[in-house]
């Protein structure tokens, strides 16, 4: 009776989710402000399904983030059976810019979770495996593109290149916690790499959209221009660090002689939005200063001046993100139309890409300078392309590029973003299978020897 109590409640909210965007018109003109009623339901009903189906993908031992994507695919694509109300979500600006908040709390958190000394401390193995665990998906990836679609626009090529690099640390970090192999040297070399992977791809995709605003107004960018943005995004990291273990700790001292509730989470905002418009400012991703700002505050603790207890930033967090990201992943299942996949060129190019980022991976491995390390579980770990794969497609989809007509399109067409989903659910679903199956493996190998 349990296992049944999910898919009933699943099943009546559709119901009644579905009777209530049927019965909304949206604004009726007697409301005293601009916010069109059907967006609040809409997004009640995007965080309800997200939640739910996390829950269902969870149970699955499945990342939740799956579940959300999952829920926006469904949504999204009830406009096959002729229900259309979910169609103005995909557009809606209010709903977009509660989604790029939270993308910027995503890549906020992510740097909170990523310690600079453990990257140091990994050393050689960790940096080379990142390099290589780059460099091979990106060739492979724009390989892929321009021999599978070859009208697309070569920068088009070159950011669909740039979504197969990063890894998703957390998919991997939680199958090494599950099997209790957290400590391991390989463990640490994926974690470092993955954190590694991260800014590099970060540093790739402020080139390349750089790139690509430049084309759009009828420029090109020279090789100075490309290792100037190179050098103004690490530059921009570097000194983002070294400013904020300067100012930070004298601004939290401040905070504490506040007794006013919520400083910390506040001012940890506060500093993250600073971060990511600084970011914009100086013509980067928002995201590229909201990961700042979470590698500022990491482990930053509070200290209240009245004695209360400390209060660590991530749980204080946890509230903020636990709303808001979901918002991003389903928005990007919504853009998922799956009309697309009848057509098998795009299921070409879903596989194409697919392989080409399980055998990117694969060939970072060799990037272990070190003996006794088992360099097939560090290709497995490297897999898992996540939330950061949706993140950069979901950029490429608001890029703009002039086509062979003259019409400006998306950089990452409808249909090129349902293939980059695809390979990013591949990818995710396949990490936990086989990173299990080699561990127990080796393990299995020991107990025998």
């Amino acid at each position: 009776m349990k296992r049944a109590t999910l898919p009933i409640v699943l099943g009546v909210f559709f119901i009644v989710a579905t009777s209530v965007f049927g019965a909304g018109e949206g604004a009726t003109g007697t409301e005293s402000h601009g916010l069109d009623p059907t967006v609040l339901i809409g997004i009640a009903v995007m965080l309800v399904i997200a939640k739910l189906m996390g829950e269902v993908f969870e149970r699955l031992r499945q990342p939740a983030v799956l579940g959300e994507l999952f829920a926006g695919i469904v949504l999204g694509n009830l406009v096959i059976f002729g229900f259309t109300r979910a169609e103005s979500l995909k557009t809606n600006g209010t709903v977009a810019a509660l989604a790029e908040f939270g993308v910027i709390i995503l890549l906020f958190e992510v740097g909170l979770e990523s310690d600079l000394k453990e990257m140091m401390e990994v050393g050689w193995s960790s940096l080379l495996v990142a390099v290589l665990g780059v460099i091979a998906p990106f060739i492979l990836g724009w390989a892929v593109s321009a021999y599978l679609i070859p009208d697309e626009h070569r920068l088009a090529h070159t950011f669909i290149g740039a979504t197969l690099c990063a890894t998703s640390v957390g998919i991997t970090a939680r199958v090494f916690k599950d099997l209790g192999k957290l400590g391991t040297r390989e463990a640490r070399i994926i974690l470092g790499a993955a954190v590694i992977d991260d800014v590099l791809g970060l540093l790739i995709l402020a080139v390349v959209a750089g790139a690509i605003k430049a084309s759009a107004t009828g420029a090109s960018l020279s090789m100075f221009d490309v290792t100037l943005i190179g050098l103004k995004s690490l530059a921009f990291l570097v000194g983002s660090i070294v400013v904020g273990q300067l100012l930070v700790p004298q601004m939290l001292r401040g905070a504490g002689r506040l007794a006013t509730k919520g400083v910390l989470l506040t001012v940890a905002i506060a500093c993250c939005l600073f971060f990511a418009w600084a970011a914009a400012k100086v013509g980067l991703a928002p995201i590229v200063g909201a990961f700042a700002a979470g590698l500022i505050l990491d482990e930053v603790h509070y200290k209240p001046r009245d004695g209360r207890k400390e209060r660590d930033l991530n749980d204080l967090l946890q509230p903020v993100s636990t709303v808001l990201v979901p918002i991003f992943f389903v928005l990007m299942g919504l853009k998922v139309d799956l009309r697309l996949f009848t057509h098998f060129d795009i299921l070409g190019l879903a596989a194409g890409l697919t392989i080409a980022a399980i055998i990117g991976k694969q060939i970072c491995a060799f990037g272990v300078v070190e003996r006794g390390i088992n360099r097939r579980v560090i290709g497995l770990g490297m897999i898992p392309r996540g939330e950061v794969g949706l993140i950069f497609a979901g950029i490429g989809a608001t890029l703009m590029l002039p086509s062979a007509s003259g019409e400006t399109v998306p950089v990452i067409s409808s249909a090129v973003f349902g293939a980059v989903v695809i390979m990013v659910i591949i990818t995710t679903l396949i990490t936990p299978i086989t990173l299990k199956w080699s561990l127990e493996r080796k393990r299995t190998s020991k107990r025998e020897g």
